[in-house]
C-alpha cells in the first residue's frame, strides 16, 4: 500500500502532558502531539491504535480517512 490509500485518523490534543508519566509524554511527541489543540494525522494502524488507547484522555479523534 502506498501512503495515499492507507486511511488516516485526525487526532486533537485536548489536554496537557504537564505531571503525566514520562510514557503517556512520550507516546503524546510519536503522535505528533505536543501542544493543546494542536492537530496530527496518523495512519490507522494497529500500533497507533495502541498508542491512541494509551493517551485517549489527553486526545480526541477529529476524523478518519
Amino acid at each position: 500500500m502506498t501512503t495515499s490509500t492507507q486511511k488516516t485518523i485526525t487526532l486533537e490534543q485536548t489536554a496537557s502532558a504537564i505531571g503525566r508519566p514520562s510514557s503517556q509524554r512520550e507516546t503524546l511527541k510519536g503522535l505528533g502531539l505536543n501542544r493543546i489543540g494542536r492537530r496530527s494525522r496518523v495512519v490507522d494502524s494497529p500500533a497507533n491504535r495502541g498508542m491512541i488507547a494509551k493517551v485517549a484522555h489527553l486526545v480526541r479523534v477529529v476524523g478518519g480517512q
